[in-house]
Formats: structure tokens, C-alpha cells, sequence
């Protein structure tokens, strides 16, 4: 799987979500989104969901979010979290 990696933490509103939209639009089924964020972008993921995406989400122990979201339903992205 190829990583589309994108630092949101300093971007301000609504940067993150656009530029994240755009990825999705373009991505194939043997790439992944890996976003770092300083919040849980919930709007991201009920538009990723709706569009039959799956996606993971943690928080790490300096309250960074991690955020994985791919367009094929067989990957586990758990694997690919890198904290």
C-alpha cells in the first residue's frame, strides 16, 4: 500500500478537509490516506464513510490524531498506523 501522507496540525480550518476531500477523490484501492491532526476530524470521517470508505482513527499519548482512511475495504489499517 502507498501512503498519501498529510500534516494537518498546523493548517488552519478548512485546509485539512479540503485538501483530504481531493485525496480521496484521486486515490486508487492500493493507496491510503495517513493524516496527523490535532483534533479528531469528524466531518472527514462522515463524508468518508457515506462514501463507502473505511477509515482508522487513534490518539496518541501527546494527543495527536492519526487518522487512516482507505477506499479498499480489505486493507487493515491498524497495521499501518506508525506511532
Amino acid at each position: 500500500m502507498d501512503k498519501i501522507f498529510l500534516d494537518a496540525r498546523e493548517m488552519e480550518h478548512p485546509q485539512p478537509l479540503q485538501i483530504s476531500l481531493s485525496h480521496l477523490q484521486s486515490m486508487s484501492k492500493e493507496q491510503y490516506l495517513y493524516m496527523l491532526n490535532v483534533r479528531k476530524p469528524i466531518p472527514l470521517l462522515e463524508i468518508a464513510k457515506d462514501k463507502a470508505f473505511i477509515s482508522f482513527v487513534h490518539q496518541d499519548s501527546n494527543g495527536i490524531w492519526h487518522i487512516l482512511i482507505s477506499k479498499n475495504s480489505e486493507t487493515i489499517l491498524e497495521e499501518l498506523l506508525d506511532v
